[in-house]
């Protein structure tokens, strides 16, 4: 038996410590969140808002075409639930004049190009309001690498990426998050339709008990087999963590000089402060 479950009021207490914490570390009083108006986005902003004062949260609203048009919705239902400021911009221009250059392009690369489009209006904002961009990938998604690099994978601090999928879940229902959004199938709302159990051709109920007992209980190949994951389940996720690995780390550099950054440079030790 496979148990995720954890202490939500302590993982929101805890949440809300860090986040606050962050922001007074890097000197900010502001945060920028990217509201899609789905689970992960909706969560991270119904903490924030527990941790620093509504009037200092801005949920950017980026919408492509009218296929976001219900999540939409529900981005500004949490919004005047939450009282929370908000700045919508549709990002649909910019996609399009840069895709009508090319005869054919496919989803995923449009999907990539909208990932980063909608982070680059975080940061600018960031800049622009002196606001921290909060990252809203959770455990699953960094440990699959499914997400965008620069993307939706990018922000400055990632509050949720402890926290498996159906954990964030619980904590929804905990925060008494509408249960619309809790219910709707997780999607990056690339084309229509799409939802990241198609792509990923697994429940995300399902992947996070894998992974817990792959990460957090160090089960080998045999003994995952014997628990009951299949061997196809148990390969394709291996595959994807493996695939993705690049996604988690620094960006590699070659090491020339006596001080490599990738490593020694961020230890204060190793500059003489």
């Amino acid at each position: 038996m496979i148990d995720l479950k954890i202490d939500e009021d302590i993982a929101v207490r805890k949440l809300i410590e860090f986040i606050d914490s962050q922001l007074a570390i890097r000197g900010y009083t502001r945060a920028i969140i990217g509201l899609s108006g789905g689970l992960d986005s909706t969560v991270l902003t119904y903490i924030t808002s527990r941790a620093i004062p509504k009037s200092n949260i801005y949920a950017m609203i980026l919408p492509y075409g009218t296929q976001s048009l219900s999540a939409v919705l529900d981005a500004k239902e949490v919004v005047r639930e939450l009282g929370i400021q908000s700045i919508e911009h549709d990002i649909t221009p910019m996609i399009d004049s840069y895709f009508g250059q090319f005869a054919e392009v496919d989803w995923i690369r449009r999907g990539n190009k909208m990932a980063r489009e909608r982070m680059s209006i975080l940061y600018d904002y960031s800049s622009y309001l002196k606001g921290l961009v909060l990252g809203t990938s959770n455990k699953t998604e960094l440990l699959l690498g499914y997400g965008t690099l620069y993307g939706d994978l990018a922000g400055s601090i990632q509050p949720l990426g402890d926290l498996y999928k159906t954990q964030i879940r619980a904590i929804a229902s905990y925060l008494n998050i509408p249960k619309r959004i809790i219910d709707k199938p997780p999607s990056a709302d690339f084309w229509s339709d799409q939802t990241d159990e198609k792509e990923i051709g697994f429940k995300y109920e399902d992947i996070d008990k894998l992974l817990f007992a792959m990460i957090d209980l160090k089960k080998n190949r045999e003994e995952l087999i014997s628990i009951g994951f299949s061997r196809e389940m148990i390969d394709k996720v291996k595959f994807m963590m493996k695939k993705s690995a690049f996604k988690r780390k620094l960006i590699s550099i070659p090491r020339i000089s006596s001080k490599n950054i990738d490593k020694e440079i961020f230890t204060c030790n190793a500059w003489g402060v």
